[in-house]
Parts: C-alpha cells; structure tokens; sequence
C-alpha cells in the first residue's frame, strides 16, 4: 500500500472486471481522461472492440491483462505500477448466473483483490463497486423504512431466508472488503449503485430479485451508465472522499415508472408488458 506521500500525479490506473458494461465504460472515460489503464478481464477477447472508439494516443495507453479474481498472482500482474483499483464484480464465464454459491465466489474474489491491493506498493485507493442491495434488504420485508443511508446494510440472514442471492453476495462481500482493508490500511471508497439500466438490461437481473418489495417500500433505485462511471471517477479523484456512496439518479416509485421498466425488460417480439410483470410492482 502507498504511504501518505503517494504522489498524486500518477496516471495509471487498473480496472477489473473490465469486460463488463461498467468496466468498459471507466475503461474508455479513464483513457478519455488521459490515465494509462491496465485492464484487467477474465478473457482477453472481451476487449478488442475498444480499437474500434479509441484514438491512437488512448491506445498507447491501455494495457490489457488477464487476470483471474481467484488467482491471487495474476491479480497482482495487472495491479503492477498502478496507484488506483476500480473493482466490479463480473460472475465467471463457468456461473454467470447468481445462485446460493455466487456469494463464496465473490467474497473469495473480494478477499484476493484486496489482499493484492495491500501488498502492492503503489496502490493508494481502492473504489470497489458495491450493490444498493447492499444496504436496503433489513428488518424484514414488510418493515423496510425509508430513511435509508449508506449506515445501513442488508440483512444476511433475511437475505438467505428469501434467497436474495445478489443482495447476499453484494453484502458479504462488501463487508469482506471492508474489513480487509480496515485491517490492512487500504484506502478503500465503496460505490453503492442501483440498478444499471442499459439496452441490455432484462427480467433475469438478478437485482430485480424482490423487486415488488422495493417499490412498495420506496428504494427501488436505477442509475444511469454514465452517472455511475462518474461517480467511480469523482471518488477517486477527491482525495477527500471516504467510505460508502449510494449512487442513484431515479427512483422507481410510481405505477408510470413501473410499467416503463416492465417495457424495457420485455424481449423485443412482445409489445406490451405480461400482467403478472406489471402487477410485481
């Protein structure tokens, strides 16, 4: 980890995942932004389409490693020289979908990354990507309060009992960074994001797990690619900023809201949206 004198001009950064929606996109605003950027992806055929919105001089500075999150040493490859972490969790190529065994694995890959964090030397902040579900699944379904803040977390035992599997993962794993890096000095800043709306964004999110119940309850958030990209960047940058941070830009709380989304989870050959769909919010 960098000691207090970390100097502040250093522009390389790593990012990983980088193949996923979030990844690539800090990947790009990064480069945009003039950092060199050591991508870090699970396949290195994930990224071969960022020739295709790079510049020449944003080329020359990315570098692209292949790194398991399971695999302490190649972690370590690509955190090399960088004095700054962005962490998203992509699911393996082997378990893309989120089950009761995606927490183990994503708290195993939280562990690892942090651990590498702490030993490499020029590494002086972590942004690691977290979950609002995260936060608002507590003191049962029926009793969620409104006031709501980055205090709060989830509920893992409530989580469990209703198999909420990415808030649990989300949450287990968040609290596995945490502590680590509490433990090890790591400068860590945790984005809580809503749901990441997109073109590709569909009913088998498992964030929308327990969606009908955020709605009653007034926390069913989504948050715009952009907006969340930024706000990695701005936490980053702001060597003032510290622990955790709820990024959302709507709040999905009203029945015009809830049929619009239900119209975006649709696959394109429906026209209007099931009634067991609409009726789930």
């Amino acid at each position: 980890m960098a000691p207090a004198s970390f100097n502040q001009n250093s522009k390389t950064v790593c990012v990983m995942d980088a193949s996923g929606r979030l990844g690539s996109a800090l990947v790009q605003q990064l480069l945009h932004r003039g950092y060199t950027v050591h991508a870090a992806v699970q396949n290195h055929g994930e990224l071969q389409s960022f020739g295709e919105v790079l510049n020449c001089s944003e080329q020359k500075k990315l570098r692209v490693f292949h790194s398991d999150h399971l695999e302490y040493h190649s972690i370590m490859d690509a955190l090399k020289g960088c004095s700054a972490l962005f962490y998203t969790f992509e699911p393996p190529p082997d378990q893309p979908t989120y089950d009761e065994f995606m927490a183990e694995v994503e708290v195993r890959a939280a562990h690892n990354v942090l651990e590498a964090c702490a030993q490499t030397e020029t590494i002086d902040k972590v942004v690691f990507t977290s979950s609002v579900t995260a936060v608002v699944w507590r003191d049962g379904l029926s009793t969620m309060s409104s006031d709501v803040d980055e205090r709060h977390w989830s509920d893992i035992n409530l989580c469990k009992k209703y198999k909420l599997w990415h808030a649990l993962s989300k949450t287990l794993a968040e609290k596995t960074a945490w502590a680590l890096a509490m433990d090890r000095g790591v400068n860590m800043v945790s984005i809580n994001g809503g749901l990441l709306m997109g073109p590709d964004l569909t009913i088998t999110n498992p964030y929308l797990k327990g969606a009908a119940e955020m709605y009653t309850d007034g926390v069913f958030v989504t948050v715009d690619l952009k907006v969340i990209v930024d706000a990695h960047i701005r936490v980053f940058e702001d060597v003032s900023s510290y622990g955790r941070y709820l990024c959302f830009n709507h709040v999905i709380n009203c029945n015009k809201d809830a049929v619009k989304l239900a119209h975006m989870l649709l696959p394109p050959s429906e026209s209007s949206p099931p009634q067991r769909l609409v009726n789930e919010f």
